[in-house]
């Protein structure tokens, strides 16, 4: 069994082209399921059936597992089972039984536009890593990129002539982004004098660490903490925190969804909707606070 869902993730790779990350889930849902089906003796995915399925999920249920985790599992075992029958490994599909729960969306945390001036403004400029730092959040935030894609930005998506940057999101989609006035004023200075000092190899990435290689998710992740501390926001933010936060700032000063979706790469709109219902509910917040007979 362990074969087939080798197969899977190359297939998931090589032909859908899934981002690594994406895969990475994958591998560790079915990782999961394969477990459950040893200990219950099951050694031929053509063994499985539904009621198989409903225990293994009975059995995350029993672990304590977040509804959203179980979602994702669920969704993982379909698309493996579609694929099984799809390569004729089996006959059946077990998961065409298995319905998937509704998950209650909730809202992402966003900052206010005077908390990201100060997240922005939190590291020190006058040093070579925190000119780095200062260049990445001004970038995350004009562009909405996701970690990942900051990490993996190149010198050759950069058009800085045209105030543009290319960008390769998830399902190696490639999108174009305008970069504003500050975001490219910090990114050229950064180009021009800080990352050669920085950098010791030939390096392609744009955003390097202090031994001049490829910057981490978690580099930036924990460098985000400490400028958010910093600047003395209370609230628990991530570098996703940034990319909501710009959703959310335009459609409040006007932007249009699709354009939105654009810019954030979504392939569905409904993923883009979430961020109306952040505006209407800030926009409650502030009736409630300051309207006198609210």
């Amino acid at each position: 069994m362990e074969d087939l869902v080798l197969n899977y993730l190359n297939y998931l790779k090589i032909e859908r082209g899934l981002a690594e990350n994406t895969r990475k889930s994958y591998e560790r849902d079915l990782e999961h399921y394969l477990e459950f089906l040893k200990k219950q003796g099951i050694s031929d995915f053509s063994a499985v059936d539904r009621f198989t399925i409903m225990d293994f999920l009975a059995e995350l249920k029993k672990e304590n597992k977040a509804d959203s985790t179980i979602i994702r599992h669920i969704s993982s075992l379909r698309r493996f089972h579609q694929y099984l029958r799809q390569e004729r490994f089996t006959e059946e599909d077990p998961m065409q039984h298995i319905d998937t729960p509704k998950k209650g969306q909730a809202l992402p945390k966003i900052l206010s536009q005077e908390e990201v001036v100060k997240l922005l403004e939190a590291p020190d400029v006058t040093t070579l890593l925190g000119f780095r730092d200062r260049t990445i959040l001004e970038v995350m935030y004009a562009t909405g990129m996701r970690v990942s894609e900051i990490c993996n930005l190149t010198l050759d998506q950069l058009h800085l002539n045209m105030s543009l940057l290319k960008t390769i999101g998830k399902g190696d989609k490639e999108r174009i982004l305008p970069l504003g006035k500050i975001a490219l004023k910090y990114l050229t200075q950064y180009l021009e004098e800080i990352r050669p000092r920085l950098v010791k190899n030939d390096s392609p990435y744009v955003f390097v660490n202090h031994h001049g290689n490829q910057l981490s998710r978690q580099g930036i992740w924990k460098n985000l903490k400490r400028w958010s501390i910093k600047a003395g926001i209370k609230k628990e933010i991530t570098p996703h925190t940034l990319r909501h936060s710009f959703a959310t700032h335009l459609l409040e000063n006007g932007a249009d969804l699709r354009v939105v979706q654009e810019l954030l790469g979504h392939a569905d709109i409904s993923t883009t909707q979430i961020y109306t219902h952040i505006t209407k509910q800030r926009m409650a917040d502030v009736y409630q606070k300051y309207f006198p007979r609210a």
